[in-house]
């Protein structure tokens, strides 16, 4: 049966595959499509762990005390029984055979499936013993952590069927999204998500079409059902008919000549038709992102999310050397274009995942996250703050510091940037004394006391996300508000004007890093502003740059006054898009 869900348009294009479900207790598992030859292995990895969780419950079973009540022995008895079950063991086996999913993810997929069936049941006890089974999958799950070994470290040699397959999820945090950036995907669709959640902004850095806030796509879509995300209106289009596929085929057909065509425009110099000069640089996430930058023709990296090296990571933070070599990497594959480092930058959004410590683990928009959370910590802000120095020696770096709102907090890290400097002195470590300082304005209390920020700093840059979330008073990240988070409300509007218009005047380079920045709809807007630096995902940068081509500065400014003195969301939208 064909249906249609609806949900909101975040990444355009248009995506036609298999769906792939990953539920919430999967997504806790790393994700690898293996080859072929590879199957052999996990196969032995899974049967191997279950060995493993066998022998372990019987060395527990006989360590129990002569006094322990007869009920532990029976619990134990009874785990042991569920391992033995060849069936349990048969299904995950099939799904590394047929699906070629890695050995943990054939696992959590086969809990999923049989949590489900539990949930069905209604007598109370036989419910309860769903319990049983997750606590036993559970202790295999660990044995095959301690156990694992990357197959393919590289993953080059994937299926090429990959490139048919549509990931179904509630959510997907931005630590899971890096497990999907080694895959050839071709689309996303998400439960929750707003706009500019971090689904929807990884899903536009990887050019892939998707559509969040699609309520219970999860739970209705089935696994392999063939679906169409139309990234442009944020619909999917379930068990579609011959009719509308071919529809929606030719579409992707046109969207690929579009894109050829904007392929002309990658070696064309970035100016306006009265003759100012705009420069497009990128947003990055890892060290590799760099040569697509280059390739998109970035004149600099304007925003290295450096929190994405430490994601992933089982609790183990990098060490000093281990994020220098990032940074160099990242500097030489710019080949002397400037690389702006934001220190981490950890959040509600953006926990590191997996930490033992729990210091990254729920963590309020409100709460101690960006350099409050650095601050907090100052040996590991420390040795970032070394790891970035040092590989400025390889060319031209700059730190960038988020979320900073107070005098105190400004003070604060330049000591500590001091501290760095005279550890590396006294190591005999080299390293560009004169590196540039910039902050991030991302929030009202930074952006209402601006001559604090330019009389201390090099250079600034406009994180709209947040700076639109904390004026709104929206996370982001709440589905139930997602609809109201507007980065053309009159409050945004005014105070991004008025922060450029401060930073012009003081002869502060100003750049805008955010979602916005990468919205061709908001291009015209930005430039009547007078900003010169936008800083966008690379695959962003020639869209904006056509816009910037057939604009006209003077002409645009004129408008400025009218939009600023509306205070209606609506007739500001007008305006914007009669520019």
């Amino acid at each position: 049966m064909s249906f249609t869900l609806h949900g909101l348009s975040v990444s355009q294009g248009v995506a036609i595959g298999r769906a792939l479900t990953i539920s919430a207790a999967s997504l806790e598992v790393n994700h690898q499509f293996i080859s072929d030859d590879q199957c052999e292995f996990e196969v032995a990895r899974l049967k191997n762990a279950f060995i493993h969780a066998q022998e372990e419950l019987q060395k527990l079973k006989d360590s129990l005390p002569e006094n322990s009540p007869e009920e532990m022995a029976a619990f134990l008895d009874v785990h042991r029984f569920i391992l033995e079950d060849k069936d349990l063991q048969k299904k995950p086996t099939e799904l590394i055979l047929k699906r070629k999913y890695n050995a943990a993810w054939a696992l959590t997929t086969v809990l999923d499936d049989l949590l489900a069936e539990f949930d069905e049941i209604d007598d109370p006890y036989l419910k309860e013993r769903g319990a049983d089974f997750r606590q036993v999958i559970e202790r295999v799950l660990v044995a095959l952590k301690e156990d694992a070994r990357p197959a393919n470290p590289h993953h080059t040699d994937l299926d090429r069927s990959n490139s048919e397959v549509i990931i179904v999820a509630q959510d997907i945090a931005p630590h899971d999204m890096m497990h999907f950036k080694e895959f050839n995907f071709c689309g996303f669709v998400t439960d929750f998500g707003g706009r500019n959640s971090h689904t929807a902004i990884v899903a536009r850095s990887l050019d892939i079409p998707a559509a969040v806030g699609v309520k219970l796509a999860s739970q209705m879509i089935l696994d392999d059902e063939w679906i169409i995300v139309d990234g442009d209106r944020g619909i999917v289009i379930v068990n579609p008919s011959e009719i509308i596929l071919d529809e929606y085929r030719h579409r992707q057909a046109e969207l690929k000549l579009a894109k050829e065509k904007l392929e002309q425009l990658k070696y064309t110099q970035t100016m306006t038709l009265d003759g100012v000069q705009i420069n497009l640089l990128a947003n990055i996430e890892m060290p590799e992102d760099a040569s697509e930058a280059m390739e998109r023709g970035a004149l600099g990296i304007g925003l290295f999310r450096s929190e994405f090296l430490f994601m992933n990571r089982d609790g183990k933070l990098p060490n000093e050397e281990e994020q220098y070599l990032a940074y160099a990497q990242t500097i030489e594959a710019m080949h002397g274009l400037p690389v702006n480092i934001r220190t981490i930058d950890i959040g509600a959004d953006k926990n590191l995942g997996n930490d033992e410590n729990n210091v990254t683990s729920d963590i309020s928009p409100l709460g101690l996250r960006g350099i409050r959370w650095s601050l907090s910590e100052p040996e590991i802000f420390l040795t970032q703050l070394r790891a970035i120095l040092r590989a400025s020696a390889h060319g031209k770096t700059q730190i960038m510091v988020p979320m900073l709102a107070q005098v105190h907090e400004i003070d604060l890290t330049f000591n500590l940037i001091a501290q760095a400097k005279k550890q590396l002195e006294d190591r005999a470590i080299a390293f560009d004394p004169n590196i540039k300082i910039g902050a991030m304005i991302e929030l009202p209390a930074a952006a209402l006391t601006m001559p604090a920020f330019l009389s201390r700093f090099d250079f600034l840059s406009i994180g709209t996300n947040d700076l639109i979330q904390y004026t709104l008073g929206i996370d982001r990240t709440d589905n139930a508000v997602a609809n109201l988070y507007d980065p053309l409300h009159p409050a945004i509007i005014q105070l991004i004007a008025r922060i450029i218009s401060e930073a012009n005047a003081a002869n502060i380079s100003i750049s805008v890093c955010g979602e916005m920045a990468g919205d061709a709809k908001a291009t015209k807007l930005l430039l009547a502003m007078g900003l010169k630096d936008f800083s966008m995902h690379a695959n962003q940068i020639l869209v904006v740059k056509r816009e910037i081509l057939k604009s006209n500065t003077v002409k645009l400014k004129k408008f400025l006054p009218k939009i600023l003195q509306t205070y209606h969301p609506d007739t500001i939208k007008e305006l914007v898009e009669s520019l």
